[in-house]
């Protein structure tokens, strides 16, 4: 048996990794998501393949530091993680392998992959204007750029500078806007925020619902796991927020991905390819949109009653790629307008 101790505080195995003198019919997971959003899909998995899938979680910046501890002898066979900019960083550390798969290439759009094959979108989050309907009228809203604008100064909550999600909006704008004028938009964005921000965007909405702020920037999958919870007040407060699509007379809404990547010494690299191909199939990819209130990958897979009550939207189609290219940028930008 082979044991881990690199990093084990901040991990936390499922499972305990095996090895024996032939090969096994395994597959090693290092995921950054939680267990309850990946484990459902990777023991389906393996009742349908017959395929071990042994799983270690902990948080994006754990795992990529555990896989290069570990280097050429890290079992790990697939990285899961959320965000393109993490995946990125993965990728620029040598850690995720070029994988060809007609498969992968068919089903997940171009945008929403690394040209080379180092990583492909599972599902997609939008990052999105979540309001008080009592207290802003949606004609009022339109782009994100519009955020900067006097109207709303006092209004605005958003997380923090160092959250990935907003590193990668802000390097979506650099890239459609010019490094200049994002800079601009994010000194008024800061300019208008009700307090310094704190918290994740689950805090933000929570904020708009207490009155702190009139809207907020967040992920739609977070809005949807409040408004479907079993709590009956966090249910509550979801349900008082409403959503606004921004960009839509334009390039469309900035778009991110949960995804994943072969690992460079993947020890079952066939294994990890025939599951990334799994979890981009019908049944998965309608279970992202059932369970975790995130959209598709797949144009054409349903998605749940609550997506489809928020409305059609038009997605930016900027590769996503560029975000993790443009974050040194994004970072520089955000600390130069005093974005906390």
């Amino acid at each position: 048996m082979r044991r881990f101790g690199l990093l084990a505080s901040a991990l936390s195995a499922t499972l305990v990794l095996t090895g024996c003198g032939s090969p096994t019919e395994e597959v090693n997971v290092y995921s950054a998501r939680k267990e309850a959003l990946i484990k459902p899909l990777l023991d389906r998995y393996s009742e349908q393949s017959g395929v071990t899938v042994n799983l270690i979680t902990g948080s994006a910046d754990a795992l990529v530091e555990r896989m290069k501890a570990e280097g050429e002898h890290s079992p790990a066979d697939l990285l899961i993680t959320t965000d393109a900019g993490r995946l990125y960083r993965a990728q620029r550390e040598g850690l995720l392998t070029a994988t060809q798969s007609d498969e992968l290439d068919r089903q997940v759009p171009p945008a929403l992959r690394e040209p080379e094959g180092r990583w492909f979108g599972l599902s997609v989050r939008a990052r999105v204007i979540a309001y008080a309907p009592d207290r802003v009228d949606p004609a009022n809203l339109s782009t994100y750029e519009a955020l900067a604008d006097e109207q709303w100064a006092k209004r605005i909550c958003i997380r923090s500078s160092d959250n990935i999600y907003n590193q990668s909006l802000v390097a979506s704008l650099i890239a459609h806007d010019g490094e200049a004028d994002t800079q601009e938009w994010a000194e008024g964005l800061v300019a208008n925020l009700a307090r310094d921000p704190v918290g994740g965007d689950r805090d933000q909405i929570k904020a708009v619902a207490a009155g702190e702020c009139d809207l907020a920037v967040v992920n739609t999958y977070y809005l949807g796991m409040m408004q479907a919870a079993e709590d009956a007040e966090t249910r509550d407060i979801g349900n008082r927020m409403a959503v606004f699509w921004p960009n839509q007379d334009g390039r469309g809404t900035h778009v991110n991905i949960s995804g994943a990547g072969v690992a460079s010494h993947a020890p079952n690299p066939d294994h990890a390819v025939e599951l990334l191909e799994f979890l981009v199939s019908d049944e998965s990819q309608q279970w992202y949109a059932e369970t975790n209130h995130e959209y598709p990958v797949r144009p054409g897979v349903p998605v749940s009653e609550r997506l489809q009550s928020w409305g059609e939207f038009k997605q930016d189609d900027l590769p996503l790629v560029k975000l993790g290219e443009l974050n040194a940028e994004a970072v520089k930008v955000m600390d130069r307008a005093g974005w906390k």
